[in-house]
């Protein structure tokens, strides 16, 4: 069965909660390690579905008008941004974790590039556009930043060949077709995962 638009959407509803974020997570143990606090979830995990940042201009600052800013607004093509944070001091740690679900009709060099694209858009510098409850946190980039992509069962061998001879580190999620039809959560994500990213 193809990968329908209703599954990514599904997937991409449910883990914009930080408590079905955390359950990702756990199935590729080396990222969940870097949850500060499980007990604290809510102030250890910030979702972002869609994620947008500001990145510095690249035209030189001497082509600015005085009333042009430095920086732009951009759109990252990533489906979700996890950041970690300090819940005792409500900061933001130095560990961003990009998520990439698998979309309909996307092949593996569209899914790779995706985070291609990301790592040259956040090479520039950037703070994240928070959302409204965490605008009070501190959010520079990140010291590093880890993609994990969100696969379907039905999703093709060669994209799951392609991640692992990449060692980018994937889960594999099965979502309940009649489940989706009642608008409740979708089924456990399997526990495949592959190697830890570059």
């Amino acid at each position: 069965m193809p990968v329908y638009q209703s599954h990514y959407e599904e997937l991409l509803a449910t883990y914009s909660n930080h408590h079905h974020a955390v359950e990702l997570l756990r199935q590729h143990r080396p990222y969940f390690e870097k949850i500060p606090s499980i007990r604290r979830s809510r102030d250890s995990v910030i979702t972002i579905p869609l994620p947008v940042v500001q990145v510095r201009r690249r035209i030189p600052q001497s082509e600015l008008k005085s009333s042009d800013s430095l920086y732009e607004l951009i759109a990252l093509p990533c489906d979700l941004s996890l950041l970690m944070c300090d819940p005792e001091w409500k900061i933001k740690t130095g560990v961003e974790i990009l998520v990439f679900i698998h979309r309909p009709q996307e092949d593996f060099s569209h899914l790779v590039s995706r985070w291609r694209q990301t790592q040259v858009a956040l090479s520039r510098g950037y703070t994240w556009e928070m959302p409204q409850q965490f605008q009070h946190i501190f959010n520079e980039g990140a010291e590093k930043m880890y993609p994990l992509f969100v696969l379907f069962e039905d999703t093709s061998e060669r994209i799951k060949r392609g991640l692992n001879g990449s060692f980018l580190p994937y889960v594999i999620q099965n979502v309940d077709v009649a489940t989706e039809k009642s608008n409740k959560a979708v089924g456990a994500v399997s526990s495949e995962t592959t190697p830890d990213a570059e």
